[in-house]
């Protein structure tokens, strides 16, 4: 493994309740939020525009000096930091540790393809789904992210790729499947969505995004709605409710047949296909015959399956396949006409699976507090 990178001094104090996020507002937001306070509204464009390009409030050189020095006792401009980071010596994978001002943290996945810099973001810290496969849910879930905290992870991103002299430094990609189930937090993962695509920020397409929810089906019907062309990526993991209870909680809630009627439901909504990701567990859904059902059940839908190896969680006790499984388990899907890949695995040597670092470093951490005692 990698060694960690420490970063210095990457926590801000916690703010006061009266500190005001400016990353979670839009332009029209911040113009507003401005004349609340007596300065002009085009300075709330200002803002937006530094804020987006990852600056701090010492930094906005074409504020005057006393309106800097004032937005630094009331207000945050950027509200996470890089704790901690790993770099892949097989891939060139980024992990980071995100910290935040109250002093919970995040991960997320910065991958290089040959299509630009794709970034996985966590909405929650934690998560309160408990998927059997999952290390971010075994302490549950603390809260839920602001809009802006979940921008700041992607601004992050993009001042590490400068900072380490990218010839494009901007993240062209994003995937919300981090720590945190994106529909548990439905108002601020909309906004945070909306922000992205705005032009003068950091102006990423929604196209480019793809958000992964367990199944919440309510949520995914509503969603429908939005005008937010993201991919919608479903965690099925089973052909059928059964198996799919012993994997996921929320089987025993929304049926399988409801989350593929939602499924369809989006897919005639927006017309863009929906991907269903499937974590192939030894000896639990991955044998020809879980393949045939799953094709089954699949048929005549737009989408497209994503296979994935399971990468074992030591609390949990599952299994991952071999390659064989995985290439069999492809091919009757293939010879069945299912639209099917398997993940490209990245980051393997750093702890690249949601919510192992995060995990592992608290874990040390309240190790260290207590022998200091």
């Amino acid at each position: 493994m990698s060694g960690d990178t420490q970063v210095q001094n990457p926590t801000p104090a916690p703010p006061s309740p009266s500190k005001v996020c400016l990353a979670d507002m839009n332009p029209a937001e911040l113009s507003a939020w401005c004349k609340t306070r007596d300065w002009p509204a085009f300075r709330g464009r200002q803002l937006f525009q530094w804020i987006h390009r990852g600056e701090d409030f010492p930094g906005m050189r074409n504020l005057p000096a006393d309106m800097r020095a004032r937005l630094g006792e009331i207000a945050v401009a950027q509200p996470v930091h890089i704790r901690l980071k790993r770099v892949s010596q097989l891939d060139g994978t980024v992990k980071f540790l995100f910290a935040l001002a109250d002093g919970n943290c995040v991960e997320g996945v910065l991958m290089h393809y040959h299509h630009g810099h794709t970034l996985c973001v966590s909405t929650q810290v934690g998560c309160r789904m408990g998927c059997a496969f999952c290390a971010s849910t075994l302490e549950g879930c603390v809260r839920s992210l602001s809009a802006g905290e979940m921008l700041g992870q992607v601004l992050c991103a993009n001042r590490h790729l400068r900072e380490a002299g990218d010839p494009d430094p901007r993240v062209h990609n994003i995937v919300l499947m981090g720590s945190g189930e994106p529909l548990d937090n439905y108002d601020e993962t909309c906004r945070f969505l909306r922000l992205l695509r705005e032009e003068e920020g950091v102006c990423v397409g929604l196209r480019n995004v793809s958000l992964s929810t367990c199944g919440l089906v309510p949520q995914m019907r509503r969603f429908a709605g939005e005008d937010l062309p993201v991919t919608l990526s479903v965690s099925l993991h089973a052909p059928n409710d059964a198996i799919r209870r012993r994997l996921m909680p929320i089987a025993r809630v929304y049926p399988i047949e409801e989350v593929l009627d939602a499924s369809r439901f989006y897919v005639e909504k927006t017309g863009r296909r929906v991907i269903f990701e499937y974590a192939l567990t030894e000896g639990i859904n991955a044998s020809p015959r879980e393949a045939e059902e799953l094709a089954d059940r699949l048929r005549g839908l737009q989408c497209h399956v994503n296979l994935i190896p399971l990468n074992p969680v030591a609390e949990r006790g599952l299994q991952g396949v071999t390659e064989d499984t995985v290439r069999r388990f492809q091919q009757t899907l293939e010879r069945r006409h299912i639209s099917v890949t398997r993940r490209r695995e990245m980051g393997d040597d750093i702890e690249g699976a949601c919510g192992q670092l995060r995990r592992s470093t608290l874990g040390r951490e309240t190790k260290d507090m207590s022998e200091e005692r």
